[in-house]
């Protein structure tokens, strides 16, 4: 087998990528950053949705393939960026993912706490996570283009 050299690009020390990144909405030093898969059509749809609904600017949006992420946010597993939506407390680095993160966004948003009291309730939380998982690992058969061909349809987080 004869071994083909692989040639990678780099723009301004970043790994050049042969499809356009994500927009990213806002700017560093918001309340909360938030980070989704950037390849995701459904994940798109949720940032649009959180961008109308954050009339107070609490927070920076920002996609998974942007560069500088791992370095921002060495904390964070590159899995956990393909598994859920990441939420990022900015004073002090806390970090929410999946549905936890969904709570908190409710939290944090206008008329959000109108919903969010409903996590208080036993056994909402469990549900919504296993939910949640579900809806995470079968993303890419709703909605999704191209590149989820490439991708893995059904996640596996070793839960069942």
């Amino acid at each position: 087998m004869t071994a083909v050299p692989v040639v990678r690009f780099t723009v301004a020390g970043h790994e050049a990528h042969d499809h356009p990144v994500a927009p990213t909405i806002g700017e560093p030093g918001r309340r909360y950053t938030v980070i989704y898969d950037g390849h995701c059509k459904v994940c798109g749809r949720m940032v649009k949705m959180l961008t109308k609904w954050d009339r107070n600017h609490e927070l920076e949006i920002i996609p998974s393939q942007a560069p500088g992420i791992r370095e921002r946010f060495p904390w964070i597993p590159r899995r956990a960026y393909v598994e859920s939506v990441q939420v990022v407390r900015t004073r002090d680095g806390k970090t929410w993912q999946g549905a936890a993160a969904l709570e908190e966004l409710l939290k944090t948003l206008p008329k959000g706490r109108l919903i969010s009291w409903l996590f208080k309730i036993p056994l909402v939380r469990p549900l919504v996570d296993l939910f949640y998982r579900w809806f995470a690992r079968n993303r890419y058969r709703f909605g999704c283009g191209e590149h989820c061909q490439l991708r893995e349809a059904d996640l596996d987080y070793g839960d069942g």
